[in-house]
C-alpha cells in the first residue's frame, strides 16, 4: 500500500463526506427555524413536522432504490446527479411562498439527497477494502454525519437570526457545486457486478407503509381517541406492509433482499439505526419547541444551547469508529444506549423554570452516547455482506436511519399536540416532557439488549451463514 493510494483513498472519503455533511445538516438545520417559519406563514405543529418529515420519510424510502440504482448504472454518476437535484431543491426551498410548496420542495430537495448517503457509503465500502482501515473511514464517515446532525440547529439558529429562514437552505449549493467539481476528477467508477432489476411495485409499496405510518401519527391528534381514521390506517398499513414482504420474496431481484434479515447483526443494526434516529431527532424536535416557545430564546441561542452536543458528537464518533476497529461494536453498542437513556431520564422532569446548565448537561449525555453509536450500526451493517450489493445493504441501514428521524418527530410532535399544545402552547410543551423523555428511555433499554445479542457468538455465526447465501459470499466483508 503506497502512501498516495493511502492519501488517494482518504481524499475520496473527504468527498463522499461533502454530500452525507449537506444531507445530514439539511436534516436538522430546519428545526431550529420552525418557529420563525410558523410565524410567518401561520403554520400549526402539524405543519412544522411535516416540513421536517417530507424530507426525511421521502429520502427514507427512496434510499434502497438510490443504492440499487447507482450498483447498476455507476455510483459516481449517481453520486453527482443526487447532488445537482440537491442544490435545486435547496434554492427552491429557499424561495418557497407557502408550507404547501415548501413541503413539496423539501421533497425534491429529498429526492436529490436519496443518491448522496448510501451510494457514497458503497464507494467508501470499495475503496476501502482491508477491514480495520474501513472500520476508520467508517468511523470518520460517522463523525461528520454526527457533526452535520449536531452543527444544524447552530448553523440554523445564526442564519436564522441574522438573515432569515431562508438563508439556511442557500448554504447547501456552494458545497454540492464543490462536491460535483471534486467527484468529477478523484473518485472512481464502480458499479456492482450483478446489480438488481429495477423494482416499481415494491417502490411504491415501501413509499405506501412509511407515508401513511407517519402521517397517521403526525394527524392522530387531529383525530381524536375515538376516531375510525386511526384503526383503519393501521389494518391499511399492516396489509401494504404483508403485500410488501410477500412480493419481494417473490421476485429476483428484490428491491429490498430479505436474505439480509437473516443476519442477526444486519437486522439489529437495522432496529438501532431505528430507534437512535428516532430519539435523537425526537429531542431536536422537542429541544426547539423548548428552547424558543417555553424559554424564549432567539434563534442563534437556541442553537448555541444545542452545540455542545454537536462537540460531543464529533468528538466521540471517530474515537467509536476506532474502537469498533480494534474491540469490535460490543463496547460502543453497550455504551451508547446507556448514555442516551441517562440523558433523557434527567430531563423526565423538565419545567420552564429548569436550569439551563442541567438542560445542557442532559443534552451532552444523550449526545455522547449517539456519537458512539453511529459507527457500528455501519459497520454491523456492511459486515458479512457481499462488497458487490454494499449499495443496497447500507441502503437499508440509512433507509433504517430516516424512518428513524421521520418517526422521532412525528411521534414527539404527536405528544406535544395531546398535551394541549394547541392551547396555552408553552404549558403543552411543559406538560408533553414526562412521555416524551420516558419513551426515550425505553428506545435506550431497547437498544441495550440488541446491542448485546447482535454482538454474541449466535449472532455473529448466522452473519456468516448469511453471507454463504449470496454468489459472491467469497468476497464478503468478514463479519466481527
Amino acid at each position: 500500500m503506497t502512501a498516495d493510494s493511502s492519501r488517494r483513498r482518504y481524499l475520496v472519503l473527504a468527498v463522499c463526506c461533502l454530500g452525507l455533511l449537506v444531507v445530514g445538516m439539511d436534516g436538522t438545520i430546519v428545526n431550529v427555524a420552525l418557529p420563525t417559519i410558523r410565524q410567518e406563514f401561520g403554520a400549526s405543529v402539524s405543519d412544522l413536522q411535516w416540513i421536517v418529515d417530507a424530507y426525511t420519510v421521502t429520502l427514507g424510502s427512496l434510499l434502497v432504490l438510490a443504492g440499487s440504482t447507482a450498483d447498476r448504472f455507476g455510483r459516481r454518476r449517481v453520486f453527482q446527479v443526487g447532488l445537482s437535484v440537491f442544490s435545486v431543491g435547496s434554492l427552491l426551498c429557499s424561495v418557497a411562498p407557502t408550507v404547501p410548496t415548501l413541503i413539496a420542495f423539501r421533497m425534491l430537495q429529498a429526492i436529490g439527497g436519496s443518491m448522496l448517503n448510501p451510494v457514497a457509503i458503497s464507494i467508501v465500502t470499495a475503496v476501502f477494502t482491508d477491514p480495520r482501515e474501513r472500520a476508520r473511514a467508517i468511523g470518520i464517515w460517522g463523525g461528520v454525519f454526527g457533526l452535520s446532525a449536531g452543527l444544524g440547529p447552530l448553523v440554523g439558529g445564526l442564519l436564522t437570526q441574522q438573515v432569515g429562514w431562508r438563508a439556511i437552505f442557500w448554504i447547501n449549493v456552494p458545497i454540492c457545486v464543490v462536491a460535483v467539481l471534486l467527484t468529477r476528477r478523484v473518485v472512481p467508477e464502480s458499479r456492482a457486478a450483478a446489480a438488481r432489476r429495477p423494482d416499481p411495485v415494491g417502490q411504491l409499496l415501501v413509499v405506501a407503509v412509511l407515508a401513511l405510518v407517519v402521517g397517521t401519527i403526525i394527524e392522530s391528534p387531529w383525530f381524536g381517541r375515538t376516531s375510525w381514521q386511526v384503526p383503519v390506517a393501521c389494518v391499511v398499513v399492516l396489509l401494504l406492509a404483508t403485500a410488501l414482504v410477500r412480493y419481494e420474496r417473490r421476485r429476483r431481484d428484490p428491491l429490498i433482499d430479505l436474505r439480509f434479515f437473516r443476519s442477526a447483526p444486519f437486522g439489529a443494526a437495522t432496529v438501532l439505526a431505528v430507534t437512535s434516529f428516532a430519539s435523537f431527532s425526537g429531542l431536536l424536535f422537542y429541544a426547539t419547541l423548548y428552547l424558543q416557545d417555553v424559554r424564549r430564546l432567539s434563534p442563534l441561542h437556541a442553537g448555541l444551547t444545542t452545540a455542545p452536543m454537536a462537540l460531543a458528537i464529533l468528538v466521540l464518533a471517530p474515537l467509536s469508529g476506532r474502537l469498533v476497529a480494534t474491540r469490535g461494536p460490543r463496547p460502543s453498542l453497550v455504551a451508547a444506549p446507556v448514555c442516551m437513556a441517562a440523558g433523557a431520564a434527567g430531563l423526565i422532569g423538565l419545567t420552564a423554570g429548569t436550569a439551563p446548565g442541567w438542560v445542557v448537561g442532559c443534552f451532552v449525555v444523550f449526545a455522547v452516547g449517539f456519537g458512539l453509536v453511529n459507527a457500528p450500526i455501519t459497520n454491523t451493517a456492511v459486515s458479512g455482506m457481499p462488497v458487490d450489493q454494499a449499495g443496497v445493504a447500507a441502503a437499508v441501514a440509512s433507509t433504517s436511519r430516516q424512518v428513524g428521524a421521520s418517526l422521532g418527530v412525528a411521534v414527539v410532535g404527536a405528544m406535544v399536540n395531546a398535551a394541549g399544545a394547541g392551547g396555552p402552547r408553552a404549558a403543552g410543551i411543559v406538560d408533553a416532557a414526562p412521555p416524551v423523555w420516558w419513551t426515550v428511555v425505553g428506545a435506550g433499554v431497547v437498544m441495550l439488549v440488541l446491542g448485546l445479542v447482535s454482538t454474541s457468538r449466535w449472532a455473529v455465526g448466522t452473519a456468516a451463514r448469511t453471507a454463504r447465501l449470496f454468489p459472491d459470499a467469497g468476497r464478503a466483508t468478514a463479519p466481527r
